[in-house]
């Protein structure tokens, strides 16, 4: 069943022993910069650009495996312009969303293990880390071509954990803002919650799916804090 982030959440949420998240417009926005990069790919293959607004509805699995579709034959030729026009645009257009860097400093504090599992070409993802100095909050950066599949397969998220040193539990939350990223998390096993500012529509996902929702940054503290406080009390009421 679907949830908002709501109180009785805290009672069906373990604590997370390690948080993975997506990167793009999860935690940085980069529509722009990957509308450019898809623009300047579908010219130089004679097909018309999507729309800032329809790149943002149809951009969910990676290059590797969506290009094929797009371009048939000449996918790899189609990924190599992408990538070339992306690495040039990539940094200047980089920039984090607000209160994304608050939110990993907290969660940094309460010792918990980060790291991100991204459909962005891994050598990109890690410059951009590297470029807003975010090394210092993840444990793994994992991206596109790193694992042997893509999300929404578990590949990746199993990579990222063996790399932390944490165990693949449903305890590890997978925080993202797509279709594709809960579909990762339920793959993995994980605890799947959806970190944007709107609220799932009733015919979104699957009736069977189960995931939280948090409208930014704050709620998502919040809903860590919520599990905290109620495993502590089960705790002492347990001891009693």
């Amino acid at each position: 069943m679907k949830k908002s982030i709501a109180l009785e959440a805290a009672s069906e949420l373990p604590p997370p022993s390690a948080i993975l998240f997506d990167w793009d417009n999860t935690l940085i926005d980069s529509w722009a910069t990957i509308h450019l990069a898809l623009e300047e790919t579908f010219q130089s293959f004679g097909l018309t650009p999507w729309t800032l607004e329809e790149v943002r509805t149809r951009v969910r699995t990676s290059a590797r495996d969506s290009f094929p579709q797009l371009f048939g034959a000449e996918a790899e030729r189609a990924i190599a312009t992408y990538h070339s026009a992306f690495e040039r645009l990539h940094l200047e257009g980089l920039k984090s969303l607000e209160g994304a860097e608050a939110c990993l400093e907290k969660l940094v504090a309460r010792g918990i293990p980060m790291g991100i599992v991204s459909n962005k070409s891994g050598r990109f993802l890690r410059r951009e880390v590297e470029a807003l100095d975010w090394g210092r909050f993840f444990g793994a950066l994992v991206g596109a071509n790193d694992a042997p599949r893509d999300k929404p397969a578990a590949d990746p998220v199993w990579m990222a954990l063996h790399q932390m040193g944490v165990e693949p539990t449903s305890s590890v939350w997978f925080v993202g803002d797509t279709d594709v990223d809960l579909l990762c998390a339920w793959n993995a096993g994980c605890n799947a919650v959806l970190l944007r500012a709107h609220a799932p529509s009733a015919n979104e996902f699957p009736d069977e799916s189960s995931f939280c929702h948090a409208a930014g940054f704050d709620e998502l503290l919040a809903l860590v804090q919520a599990v905290t406080e109620a495993e502590t009390v089960a705790g002492e009421a347990g001891s009693r």
